[in-house]
């Protein structure tokens, strides 16, 4: 049987064949896959492309770590004040986004899965706090990487992109969705903060613990988005997807943007707590982060441990403090406040 290759399938493999980089490589032969028939004629050829594939990903998913040790380069470090993936669907916009909110410069392309290894990147947010976003290979239940849902299940939040100028948003949704149900992963908010959209659907608890999650409609600039909008509020019911809030982000309007870098710290639940040495201002610029719950103590420690073992007073000021007031050890810290630690010996 004749394979009756397409235009996109040649211009795939002419890619690929003109390609130096991996992930160029693997991108093309990504396309080549989803473009070339399915049928019994090119089943030979589809191997042949599933094992190039599987060998790029081997290559690229090793590199070399400390003492001549190998490690997975999908594995990405914590840093900041908290991890969030940056996830979709192919071609939903994430790498525009990521460049947007920070000082990244991922592969932003008219193709689908340019994106084939995590790329972590810091966004500011306000109060000087630096949260770490990372841009993720799309979520596809064929081709996303194995190592994918590994990403999920050690970070602290996510937001989950969705490109609103795309006519098979609702198909395209539930494939993404479906990929993160099939392997427990589970998106939740809770309360969903006054004056922001939603995307209304389940309260029922998910069987297993959730991450927090936000909804971004990107290409908000799209004649049709309205109507793609209902379509999705309306299938997002009909399919029981978790309640969670939705925001419209356009990577053109600064203003979306900076609503965008507010949820996603309102959406990690922590604290900013400023210090100050005695004596002197406040150091506004670099805040410690902790749980929300935490005590002077934990900020102490947090601070360094010889400064939680010589404790002795703190002053605070805050919203629940007058200025300079005196509190111990087990004083429960708010959002914003600054404290000035004593330890004995001062």
């Amino acid at each position: 049987m004749p394979a009756n290759l397409s235009a996109d399938y040649m211009n795939a493999e002419e890619r690929w064949r003109r390609a130096t980089d991996p992930g160029e490589k693997l991108s093309a032969l990504q396309e080549m896959l989803r473009a070339i028939p399915k049928h019994k004629g090119t089943e030979k050829m589809q191997g042949d492309i599933k094992r190039r594939i599987a060998k790029i990903r081997e290559q690229m998913e090793t590199k070399k770590g400390s003492g001549g040790k190998r490690r997975p380069a999908w594995v990405i470090d914590r840093q900041g004040a908290g991890q969030v993936l940056i996830s979709g669907p192919p071609n939903c916009g994430k790498s525009s986004l990521v460049a947007a909110l920070t000082n990244a410069t991922p592969e932003v392309a008219d193709y689908p899965f340019s994106t084939t290894l995590p790329l972590p990147a810091m966004m500011k947010a306000a109060g000087g706090v630096q949260i770490q976003l990372v841009d993720l290979p799309p979520l596809h239940r064929e081709m996303s990487p194995p190592w994918l849902a590994e990403l999920f299940r050690n970070t602290d939040a996510v937001i989950l992109v969705l490109d609103l100028s795309d006519d098979d948003i609702l198909a395209h949704t539930e494939a993404a969705m479906a990929y993160l149900e099939e392997r427990g992963i589970a998106l939740s908010y809770g309360k969903v903060p006054e004056g922001i959209e939603e995307l209304a659907g389940s309260d029922d608890p998910p069987e297993v613990i959730p991450y927090p999650a936000l909804v971004v409609g990107s290409k908000t600039d799209d004649e049709g988005t309205e109507l793609r909008l209902e379509l999705l509020r309306e299938m997002w019911v009909e399919s029981g997807f978790p309640r969670l809030p939705l925001l419209r982000v356009s990577t053109l309007d600064g203003d979306s943007l900076e609503r965008l870098r507010e949820m996603t710290w309102v959406m990690l639940d922590r604290i900013r707590v400023y210090t100050r040495p005695p004596g002197r201002d406040p150091e506004l610029s670099a805040p410690f982060v902790l749980p929300r719950g935490a005590t002077v103590l934990d900020l102490a420690y947090a601070i360094h441990k010889d400064v939680g073992a010589g404790f002795k007073y703190a002053r605070a000021w805050g919203e629940d403090t007058f200025d300079a007031q005196m509190v111990g050890r087990d004083y429960v810290l708010s959002d914003g406040d600054i404290l000035e630690i004593h330890t004995e010996g001062q």
